[in-house]
């Protein structure tokens, strides 16, 4: 049998700020710009989530994606959505709101269930705007 990578996308609001308490506003400035604003700024976030495995003599499917639309929205979309990442998630206390931190801690909180569901988490990527995106693979190298 083949191995084959299968994608699924969800999507989310949330608003965060980018900003460190043990600087100056001018340092936040200079190193977040914008994105340090003291009343938040948002985004839409697309969130593609890539399995692989042998397709299911059964039912030809590496994973069901029904299950793996239910696992992203409750372990993310539940989680994230019209949110503040700063204030509002757990999962994201104590450290800096960035894309490349919540791609991580999505990560952590998926990798589990889906391999219960039967596939190997391979790759997150996600999307803050049309310019900006993170991609991790569980801190392998992807080549």
């Amino acid at each position: 049998m083949k191995t084959i990578y299968i994608t699924r996308r969800e999507t989310f609001n949330a608003a965060h700020k980018l900003w460190r308490e043990d600087w100056s506003e001018e340092k936040n400035w200079e190193v977040f710009g914008k994105c340090s604003n003291k009343n938040w700024h948002g985004h839409n976030f697309s969130i593609y989530v890539t399995v692989k495995g042998v397709p299911n003599e059964n039912t030809g499917f590496v994973i069901n994606l029904k299950e793996l639309s239910q696992i992203l929205k409750d372990e993310v979309v539940e989680a994230l959505d019209h949110k503040n990442l700063n204030l509002d998630v757990p999962f994201l206390a104590g450290m800096l709101a960035s894309t490349e931190n919540m791609a991580i801690q999505i990560w952590e909180r998926i990798k589990e269930p889906i391999a219960i569901a039967g596939g190997e988490l391979v790759k997150i990527k996600l999307v803050e705007t049309e310019n900006n995106y993170v991609e991790y693979y569980g801190g392998k190298e992807p080549f």
